[in-house]
């Protein structure tokens, strides 16, 4: 019995070990125009071959536990997933006021946004495990829109997918220069995204010629992939909460997306 107790127990040891090894995550910082940059690589554990990988772009609040879940949920499915920073040494608030104020100034001055994100790309592409010519970009309200204007200034992207994101651009597509496919995933009730705006985005990726696919959540509002949305739209009065259902399909939505963009 004694040798039967210490077998299971070494077996337990060992499935757990296994565990502790089917994702390896570590902190990166690399630069972009002399700002020093934060952030997070999750992969597979000893992958030991090329593989897709994937940009994550955080929401307003900056580089925080949210989009670094998000690239180990990634690597779950096999990618290797870089959790990016685009405020600069890995800036995270916990406020609107804050965070508007970041998220607004990397919307006015999207050439330097451009800069942080090709220099976490070039980062990416780099690893030793990643396929260089298999990079997607995935991005979450603030993110959202980050990755659509990448797309639309022609950044190298697989693929692109927008997660509650804003639509509004000072650079619309034009025929030809968009590498990337998109898939926007949009909260029906957001009230940040107006009804006209998703007709002007329609239009204006239909005018380009992208190939793109937009889907809304009936009753879904902003934020509605994180399950910290609900308690912030409480504490700061605003339109922001959680649904599991939306988030379940969306998430869903972009597997089947990124592989295809990816295969």
């Amino acid at each position: 019995m004694h040798t039967i107790a210490r077998g299971l127990a070494a077996a337990l040891v060992g499935l757990f070990a296994l565990a502790s090894l089917a994702l390896a995550g570590e902190q990166v910082t690399y630069s972009a125009n002399g700002t020093t940059l934060k952030g997070y690589i999750a992969r597979p554990a000893q992958s030991g071959q090329k593989r897709p990988a994937v940009i994550v772009v955080h929401e307003w609040w900056g580089n925080n536990d949210y989009p670094r879940k998000r690239a180990d949920m990634l690597a779950e499915l096999g990618y290797v997933a870089l959790a990016l920073d685009m405020y600069g040494d890995g800036k995270v608030v916990d406020n609107p006021k804050e965070a508007g104020a970041l998220s607004g100034a990397a919307y006015k001055d999207m050439d330097t946004s451009e800069k942080r994100f090709r220099a976490a790309r070039e980062l990416l592409a780099r690893q030793p495990d990643v396929d260089p010519a298999r990079i997607a970009a995935i991005g979450y309200c603030f993110g959202g829109r980050i990755v659509l204007e990448m797309a639309r200034r022609g950044v190298d992207l697989d693929g692109v997918v927008s997660f509650h994101g804003g639509l509004v651009t000072h650079t619309p597509a034009k025929a030809g220069a968009v590498k990337a496919k998109m898939l926007v995933l949009n909260g029906a009730a957001d009230p940040f995204v107006k009804p006209e705006q998703i007709d002007a985005f329609k239009k204006e990726m239909q005018a380009a010629k992208v190939d793109f696919r937009f889907i809304d959540y009936p009753g879904a509002v902003h934020a509605f992939t994180n399950p910290a949305a609900t308690e912030n739209g409480k504490k700061f009065n605003l339109p922001l909460a959680y649904d599991a259902e939306a988030d379940r399909k969306s998430w869903d939505e972009m597997k089947g997306f990124l592989a295809q963009v990816l295969k």
